[in-house]
């Protein structure tokens, strides 16, 4: 009879501890996954500015005239839902597709929140706006120049708190270190771009 109660309660008692392991592997795993989250949590957290630009919609097909096939300039970007609080604005622009990692097309910082759009002419010249340097190692704006395939690019805007103290020439890098803990919101637009033959 012993010997009965053993074998019923031998299996009951494996299958409790691999359960008490189990828990105390989930709450072992790294802090990655939660760190994560929360970072994920904090963006959706900040509002959102609205991006519209004359020359394509979000998504849609960036025209050759402000790429390397064309003028090689700036689309003109305009804004809206800035907070009233924000003190500059940021913007970068870049291709997550390219071949070698994430292309810079452009970097600019200090802009005036009281500027609703920035035009080709004032990336152009630096008016307005201090540049930063992109992949080219460049002060100015790089238009779309895949070397193959659709590449997508993104213009982004920040609103900031704060106006940076960061010397013209600043990488992407150098400009998302001095913006962490300074944004109080951000937008982004989107285009495609194929270089045809």
């Amino acid at each position: 009879m012993r010997n009965l109660i053993l074998i019923i309660l031998f299996p009951l008692f494996v299958l409790f501890w691999l359960a008490c392991q189990g828990g105390e592997r989930e709450a072992e795993l790294p802090e990655t996954t939660a760190i994560a989250e929360q970072e994920k949590e904090a963006e959706d957290s900040v509002p959102e500015i609205k991006i519209t630009s004359p020359a394509f919609v979000q998504g849609g097909t960036i025209p050759a005239r402000y790429t390397c096939d064309g003028d090689d300039i700036c689309p003109e970007m305009s804004w809206k839902n800035v907070p009233e609080e924000a003190v500059s604005l940021a913007m970068i622009v870049d291709d997550p597709d390219a071949p070698g990692g994430t292309w810079i097309h452009c970097v600019a910082y200090n802009i005036s929140p009281a500027d609703t759009s920035i035009s080709t002419e004032e990336i152009a010249a630096g008016k307005e706006v201090v540049m930063g340097k992109n992949s080219w190692g460049k002060m100015e704006y790089g238009g779309p120049c895949p070397p193959s395939g659709t590449h997508r690019y993104f213009f982004k805007i920040y609103a900031l708190d704060k106006e940076l103290e960061l010397e013209p020439g600043a990488t992407k890098e150098d400009l998302l270190k001095a913006m962490e803990g300074h944004i109080l919101a951000r937008g982004e637009l989107m285009g495609t771009y194929h270089r045809r033959g």
